[in-house]
């Protein structure tokens, strides 16, 4: 399984969104600061996700919440 997921920074409000294989070891990832694109952003809490059977689809629903419709949608989820 692949896991597209959403995390809020603790620190600025912000969200960050990503997908992975492991989603437990990628948050502790990002929380221990070994995400370069995210470690002065810590602590983050997870917000939302979604399981896809194939990396490709996981990589489309990345894409898609990253848009502005795709924002919208989570504002309402979360």
């Amino acid at each position: 399984m692949f896991y597209t997921y959403v995390l809020k920074s603790e620190k600025d409000d912000k969200l960050y969104i990503g997908f992975s294989s492991n989603l437990k070891k990628r948050i502790e990832e990002h929380n221990s600061g070994l995400v370069k694109i995210t470690k002065n952003r810590r602590p983050f809490k997870l917000m939302y996700y979604e399981a896809c059977r194939d990396k490709k689809k996981a990589i489309e629903r990345e894409k898609s919440l990253k848009t502005g419709f795709g924002r919208s949608y989570l504002k309402k989820r979360i």
